[in-house]
């Protein structure tokens, strides 16, 4: 006979708003990162020549769209779990230009990561369903 695993209860309150700070950081930062995207700022174009992207201000739209739709589902409980996997891929995507063209590692390259590893330590803490899926003590 198969039991059905038991969600998790939440430690403690302050583990649910360490949850919704860390997750409050990445929406806030991917706010910022597809507002200046949408006009887009002379900024954004410039880095996305030097990035090898083309200086096309929609493209540097799509991004941006891309990172906010994703942001929006990412801040919405019922869809945080899909939230987060697509901006996962969008932070995938930034680390791989990255490597194409050969930034620093540490402070660069690797700032998709740091960005992911805070998206999902957030999304965990807050989320009780995902705490039981993914369990960190038996």
């Amino acid at each position: 006979m198969q039991t059905v695993p038991q969600i998790a209860p939440a430690s403690s309150s302050a583990t649910l708003w360490i949850g919704r700070a860390l997750s409050g950081l990445i929406v806030l930062f991917m706010i910022f990162d597809g507002v200046i995207k949408l006009p887009p700022l002379d900024i954004v174009t410039q880095t996305m020549v030097e990035l090898g992207w083309p200086a096309d201000p929609n493209v540097a739209r799509m991004l941006g769209i891309i990172g906010l739709i994703s942001t929006a589902l990412y801040a919405l409980p019922r869809t945080s779990v899909l939230g987060a996997i697509l901006l996962t891929a969008y932070m995938g995507g930034a680390i791989a230009t990255k490597v194409r063209v050969d930034s620093p590692l540490f402070s660069h390259t690797l700032f998709g990561v740091y960005l992911g590893i805070i998206l999902w330590a957030g999304l965990f803490l807050r989320n009780p369903k995902l705490r039981a899926l993914i369990p960190l003590t038996r």
